[in-house]
């Protein structure tokens, strides 16, 4: 399997998300990230799971829900029936994460996990056999823009590490300051889905952005 290349619809323009996952599609991009905030998990608000609905229209691609909220217990069924194939939550963000994990997967969809900085990848260590993706945060939640913090690709080396060992088979993620530069050195760590915002949308030629990401 090579690369999968993911583009976050939080850089787009909001007032044509429709015509941004047309473009992903349309770049050979494989996944749509969409990071929906709540204003307290994350200093941002973004959108729900209509917006979701109404973008599974305009698009074939895999759609990676990141929910970036407090309690995502309370609305994973409303992204799942919405059309996300795939929903990630925080460890930080819940109580029973491993409870959320097995409701997810009952729901018919990938299940993911996330951390941000601050949160030891070890942190994980006991959830990793009930995952279909770990996304590793490599800024602070929150806004597109940001740039990379390089320490956090060493968690992408200790899970990539962990998965090995056990002989498991999650996904390993990565969302922040990816772009061209700074790719190859996340793939290199272990990272097998990039997250990409602000670097997709800003490309002049997004399918010749895309085959060089994974070239």
């Amino acid at each position: 399997m090579g690369t999968i290349i993911a583009p976050s619809v939080l850089s787009a323009d909001f007032a044509d998300l429709g015509g941004a996952v047309e473009q992903i599609d349309a770049s050979g991009a494989d996944w749509v990230h969409l990071d929906v905030m709540d204003g307290q998990f994350v200093p941002n608000l973004t959108f729900g799971p209509k917006l979701v609905r109404d973008l599974r229209r305009h698009s074939r691609a895999f759609f990676d829900a990141h929910l970036m909220v407090e309690t995502p217990e309370r609305i994973v069924g409303a992204f799942a029936d919405a059309g996300a194939d795939s929903i990630t939550f925080h460890l930080e963000a819940t109580v029973h994460p491993h409870r959320l994990l097995q409701e997810i997967r009952k729901l018919g969809k990938k299940a993911g996990i996330s951390i941000v900085p601050s949160t030891p990848a070890g942190m994980l260590n006991e959830l990793l056999p009930f995952l279909d993706l770990i996304l590793i945060m490599t800024v602070n939640p929150g806004f597109g823009g940001q740039h990379i913090i390089p320490e956090c690709l060493d968690k992408l080396r200790f899970l990539a590490a962990e998965r090995q060992k056990h002989g498991l088979d999650f996904l390993l993620s990565v969302d922040g300051g990816i772009n061209s530069e700074t790719a190859a050195s996340a793939v290199a760590a272990g990272a097998e889905i990039l997250v990409i915002g602000s670097a997709f949308f800003a490309a002049k030629d997004k399918s010749a952005f895309v085959h060089q990401l994974r070239a």
